[in-house]
């Protein structure tokens, strides 16, 4: 119960939850921290807050409320013109009439008593929290204001009334109508807090989720040099962590993945506060040094504290939570600025849809993906914020920087792209509650976008949002993601991309029986190993894509081994504790030859399908040095950041000799088999080589005595049997895994492995594309069918009717 409904101004350590209705969520919920939170170290910075009695006592001692009401009776809000006349005129109402007397002098003595514990004068935030803000019911985040660095009792009392006027910001309103909240019933709670100097250090944004996809077994937090309202509003692209809460609640190494952020700009005091008087600006934007751009604005052991903290505040409030944190560069230490529910994944229920590309064409631009859909239509660039009433509904809006200002007009378009902005941006958490796919941070769209061209814009192929050329075809397709008849297999899945690995891992699954580094090492690194190894040696050009790649991190080395690492523990942390095998890079030469580099140290074979590939490869004197990044980079995943439920796939195998020599090469670089333990407990580290050569069924019991079971390749195995190439359209129409001689090996490995009772499983294309060949292995005793994610579901239920 409300214990605070007769008074005007409350400390923070006074108020709890219960006083909602009163504070409003935002700082209700910072007194529920600083009171429940304190003793397990989270950090919150102190002040006091104004109730609703207080801002309704405001308007009726002043007159407003009947004015505001009559005011507001006749208003069409979606009239973008009528909206902000309206809006600007009850505004200036507000802004203009005095507090009353009471609540003036109340704030005055909160005020004194933040001041008397300081030796010089403070700079505090004055925050908006709407009694209906924040609430799981309605994301009300940023429509009121906050003003930062207020310095001096004048100003808080004048920022007080903007805060007090911000209720009826032209997007606050349009919210409360489209969301059915009555005006006279939402209040405002002004929020004084002591300002962390974050000014001299970083800010950003964590969630307890992962935003786009909603899961849940991850930390998602965002940084940027200076104050956070540059992370907030949109104005910077920041940098990007994820922290697996598994492993961090086993005090592991648990940052799985990281992306450098460009951060352009940053957000500072104009003055020091000791030195501000109100007739100076209290904040500034300026341009970030280059040294700053290229490292990531905080270290992994901060990283991993705010992600505890994280786990804190949602175990504490038991739900997904968006939180703002600021670390201080004065006094070195984090804090928590604001903590509210996660308002979008969380509500989210039901069957999803799942969008896919028929075909791609020419990329325009390209940012970071909000939302997993993909929307297309006419471009409309709008320069500013003066002319987004020409958006016309259906047209895709791209602009510089998108802010909450915008959301009466955001709802017409079929799609959002800016030049600015993350993932946590309030334009982005806006376009994700509104359904549209929006990709933020571009860089250059409204330079390459051209007014009037028909575009595609595509959120549904991971972290980075494509604009293609042209109108192209899209599938929608339901997923179920519920219960799932029992069957006599495991059905696992083959997963290459990491970033849509958190998704994938909400679809039925027995694990990951096929993870490709592939994607990884051309997507994520996308420079030849031995480029990597030479560095600082190289040609001019060769070094600077090298330099430029690896800002960030420690070195050359460093950031290849931490890049493959993050992307084989990303998929690893999203399928936990369920097994994932991850196959050893199969590159063939003509593949390396793509990557940046690749041309200088690659041989041009005939056949590079039957060429250097595989087991060989790692083998060679000429490959042990990439070969050993390789290793680090599974070592630095199972042992370091504790994914322990990753087993390692040796690919194209070709003799019992080859076999063993891996092997012992493995070990060598500390992959043991059988070193560690598994996430059940059992014995460690599984070695599975690729059974995908005729040779391998043929020997199956001697190559078994090296490893510990196989996963059966069917797409090499059946052009190795039948002679045929695969990528020939000239032969195609032979190839068929359902062959009896493909089968006649097929039954071979899969008697030798379960005689010598170890795994056995397939990750072909065949058991997708042909229903009656899954069912014929399930008969013959395998034990796992790994399957591309979108046959899985109706894979399963087939083999559930049998």
């Amino acid at each position: 119960m409300n214990q605070h409904h007769d008074r005007l101004v409350v400390p923070f350590e006074e108020l709890r939850m219960r006083d909602v209705d009163s504070v409003g969520g935002k700082n209700a919920s910072l007194g529920e921290m600083i009171s429940q939170l304190a003793h397990a170290g989270v950090r919150v910075p102190g002040g006091f807050a104004t109730t609703a009695r207080a801002f309704r006592g405001f308007l009726a001692h002043s007159g407003l409320v009947e004015r505001i009401a009559q005011r507001l009776e006749q208003l069409h809000v979606d009239d973008v013109t009528a909206l902000a006349a309206c809006g600007s005129e009850i505004r200036h109402w507000i802004e203009s009439a005095p507090l009353q007397e009471e609540l003036e002098r109340e704030v005055r003595e909160a005020y004194q008593l933040l001041q008397a514990d300081a030796a010089e004068p403070i700079s505090v935030a004055v925050r908006s929290s709407a009694t209906a803000e924040d609430l799981p019911e309605a994301s009300f985040a940023g429509q009121q204001e906050s003003f930062l660095n207020v310095v001096g009792i004048d100003e808080v009392l004048v920022r007080i009334r903007q805060v007090f006027a911000s209720l009826y910001n032209d997007r606050a309103i349009a919210y409360r109508v489209h969301q059915g909240f009555a005006h006279a019933e939402v209040a405002l709670s002004a929020g004084i807090q002591r300002m962390v100097r974050s000014d001299r250090g970083a800010a950003g944004v964590m969630f307890t989720l992962d935003t786009e996809s909603g899961f849940e077994g991850v930390v998602f937090i965002t940084s940027a040099f200076g104050l956070g309202e540059t992370v907030v509003q949109g104005a910077v692209n920041p940098d990007e962590f994820y922290v697996h809460k598994a492993m961090l609640r086993e005090n592991r190494r648990a940052v799985i993945r990281r992306r450098l952020g460009s951060k352009l700009q940053r957000m500072e005091f104009a003055s020091p506060p000791e030195q501000r008087t109100s007739t100076h600006a209290s904040v500034c934007v300026v341009d970030t040094e280059p040294d700053q751009r290229n490292r990531f604005s905080i270290l992994d052991d901060q990283v991993l504290e705010l992600a505890r903290f994280a786990l804190i505040i949602e175990e504490h409030y038991a739900r997904p939570m968006d939180i703002e944190w600021g670390l201080d560069g004065i006094d070195g230490r984090l804090y928590i600025l604001q903590a509210r529910p996660e308002t979008v994944k969380s509500r989210a229920q039901g069957k999803q849809l799942r969008y896919q590309l028929k075909r791609t064409s020419e990329v325009l631009a390209s940012g970071r993906a909000i939302g997993q859909k993909i929307g297309s239509g006419r471009v409309r660039v709008v320069p500013d914020a003066g002319q987004m009433h020409l958006v016309e509904r259906g047209e895709v809006l791209v602009t510089d920087m998108t802010d909450p200002n915008w959301e009466p007009i955001m709802k017409r378009a079929a799609a959002i792209v800016t030049d600015r902005g993350g993932r946590t941006c309030h334009a982005a958490i806006i376009a994700r509650e509104l359904g549209i796919p929006a990709v933020v941070g571009c860089g250059n769209a409204t330079e390459a976008l051209r007014e009037g061209d028909l575009v595609t814009v595509s959120c549904a192929e991971g972290d980075t949002g494509y604009i293609y050329r042209g109108l192209l075809e899209t599938e929608v397709s339901e997923v179920e993601a519920g219960h799932m008849p029992p069957i006599a297999v495991k059905l696992m899945m083959n997963v290459g991309n990491p970033q849509l690995a958190f998704d994938f891992a909400q679809l039925p699954n027995d694990g990951v029986g096929l993870a490709r580094v592939e994607f990884i090492i051309n997507n994520d690194i996308g420079i030849h190993p031995k480029a990597i190894l030479g560095y600082p040696h190289l040609d001019p050009e060769l070094k600077v894509a090298v330099e430029s790649a690896a800002r960030g991190y420690k070195s050359a080395r460093d950031f290849y081994v931490q890049r493959l690492a993050e992307g084989v523990a990303t998929i690893a942390a999203a399928f936990w504790p369920k097994t994932v095998i991850v196959r050893l890079s199969d590159f063939k030469s003509n593949e390396y030859r793509k990557l940046i580099g690749g041309s200088r140290f690659e041989p041009e074979e005939e056949n590079p399908m039957l060429g250097f590939r595989g087991a060989t490869r790692y083998l060679s004197a000429d490959f042990q040095e990439p070969f050993a990044l390789e290793c680090e980079a599974m070592r630095l995943v199972r042992e370091e950041m504790g994914l322990s439920n990753v087993e390692i796939m040796v690919p194209f195998v070709r003799t019992v000799e080859e076999a063993r020599q891996v092997v012992e090469r493995l070990a060598q670089h500390g992959l043991v088999r059988g070193s560690g333990a598994r996430p059940d407990g059992s014995c460690g580290l599984k070695l599975i080589m690729m059974c995908e050569l005729p040779s391998n069924a043929l020997l199956a019991d001697d190559f078994l005595v090296h490893f510990d079971g196989f996963s059966i390749g069917s797409n090499d195995l059946t052009q190795l049997t039948l002679g045929l190439d695969r990528d020939s359209g000239l032969v195609a129409a032979a190839f068929d895994e359902r062959d009896p001689a493909v089968r006649f090996l097929l039954s071979r490995a899969i008697r030798a492995c379960r005689s010598q009772g170890k795994y056995v499983g397939i990750c072909g294309q065949g058991p997708s594309d042909h229903p009656d060949l899954a069912q014929w292995l399930v008969d013959e005793g395998i034990e796992s069918i790994s399957l591309n994610p979108d046959t899985v579901v109706d894979t399963w239920q087939m083999l559930a009717r049998g």
